[in-house]
């Protein structure tokens, strides 16, 4: 069983109850992201299992005809194991999802996969364009070249500020840094970007600059946030006219990923800790 605190941001163990959990964000406007929980196999037999997770997992969104996508995280379908089972379980993910009209995003880790994950996604993408999405961590000095990099690639980008605890010789350490990186960002995508922005972040200064970028330029974009993290404010936005899709984790590693998330940084717990008495 799931405690409270956890279950504020987990959907729950079972496909079932996370659809319902869709459905309800589906009521209330939103889409759903949905994310089995699972990370860093460095066996393929578990990697090769939530490939055929996510597969059905595609097919039961679109038996229940839910506004939902999925998102996969590289180190659980085998980026640790090597570069080629990572793309050949993505692949088959992305293809699934082709056949039910169910878009797939690609969640980004620590800074040491990121060429690995690019490389995946870009030849995907070529295959299954405007099929499959890509995050894109703001606290990284690469991030610049490599948004200007997906430019010409067929796939979307969620920008996030970054999760990992990187070292300073690759990524920004400074909050302020961040958030100025974060806003160039953004401005590059609104200015230069017509295959999908979403913007994934819970920092209210960051979504009204997106906003207002998207009156300046006219360009659709969609606003990402998690389960359990200022749900009012989601669907205020989607009461709004906004395009709001919750990211939605589930499954029975619920304690690997609640605590990971605690550990990974300090501002991690005390958001947690917000999140849960409200402010």
């Amino acid at each position: 069983m799931i405690p409270p605190i956890a279950s504020r941001f987990v959907a729950g163990t079972t496909v079932s109850g996370t659809l319902d959990h869709v459905s309800d964000c589906n009521e209330s406007g939103m889409g759903g992201i949905v994310n089995l929980l699972g990370e860093h196999y460095h066996d393929r037999v578990p990697a090769d299992e939530d490939a055929d997770e996510y597969c059905r997992l595609i097919s039961e969104l679109a038996a229940r005809d839910l506004i939902g996508s999925v998102s996969v995280k590289p180190s659980q379908i085998g980026i640790d194991i090597g570069p080629d089972v990572f793309a050949e379980n993505f692949e088959r993910i992305v293809e699934a999802g082709a056949e039910e009209d169910v878009f797939v995003w690609c969640d980004m880790e620590d800074y040491t996969t990121t060429d690995t994950t690019l490389d995946v996604i870009e030849s995907t993408a070529q295959d299954h364009p405007h099929g499959v999405g890509v995050a894109i961590q703001a606290n990284l000095k690469r991030t610049g070249d490599d948004l200007r990099r997906l430019a010409d690639v067929p796939a979307a980008v969620r920008l996030v500020k970054g999760a990992y605890d990187e070292p300073s010789s690759v990524a920004y350490e400074k909050k302020e840094d961040v958030n100025e990186a974060y806003i160039e960002h953004l401005e590059f995508l609104f200015r230069e970007f017509d295959q999908g922005i979403a913007v994934g972040s819970h920092d209210l200064e960051m979504l009204e600059t997106a906003i207002d970028l998207h009156k300046e330029h006219d360009t659709p974009f969609e606003i990402q946030m998690l389960m359990g993290v200022r749900e009012d404010v989601q669907r205020d936005l989607a009461a709004k006219g906004y395009e709001v899709n919750q990211y939605i984790p589930y499954g029975d590693k619920w304690m690997q990923y609640f605590y990971r998330r605690i550990r990974e940084r300090k501002e991690n717990a005390l958001f947690a800790l917000r999140a849960v008495v409200g402010v």
